[in-house]
């Protein structure tokens, strides 16, 4: 069974091996433990009894814009709808804050169009996202990821 929990700090170095084989593929940003630290309270966990198998962060722009980012499941327990509810939980949680639009950058387009995200030209994202996190990417500046919203 599943269960959904904000992470913790002891979770930080799990999370980062399960996002190893992305980040290497540039799919995902590495974030340091550092900055994971910083911003533990965003991030979702998703655990088959003690293994983390996906988690995800929902991470706040403005008081009415957040994003999701570093979304990931485990291969093996891909398709089984732990994405879709690490989203949902997220939305969820920006609603009982009053955001009003979250956004994520992504090449799965086609998860988040399933999930009633929008797509959206990327020159409407915050500036700021792109000097902070984009510049990162080893796809920057050339980016082929597609900007979707969705409002909540």
């Amino acid at each position: 069974m599943i269960k959904y929990t904000k992470a913790k700090l002891s979770d930080i170095k799990e999370m980062q091996s399960l996002v190893l084989e992305e980040v290497k593929k540039g799919t995902i940003l590495f974030r340091s433990s550092d900055e994971m630290a910083t911003n533990i309270r965003s991030y979702l966990i998703a655990k088959n009894d003690e293994t983390i198998v996906g988690f995800g962060a929902l991470h706040f722009h403005a008081f009415d814009l957040g994003e999701i980012r570093s979304l990931i499941v485990l291969s093996k327990y891909r398709g089984k709808g732990i994405g879709r509810e690490v989203v949902n939980k997220m939305l969820e949680e920006g609603k009982s804050l009053n955001v009003k639009k979250i956004f994520t950058l992504t090449y799965e387009k086609g998860f988040f169009e399933s999930v009633d995200f929008k797509e959206i030209s990327k020159e409407l994202l915050p500036a700021h996202k792109i000097w902070a996190d984009c510049i990162k990417c080893k796809h920057f500046p050339v980016c082929d990821e597609v900007a979707l919203i969705k409002i909540i």
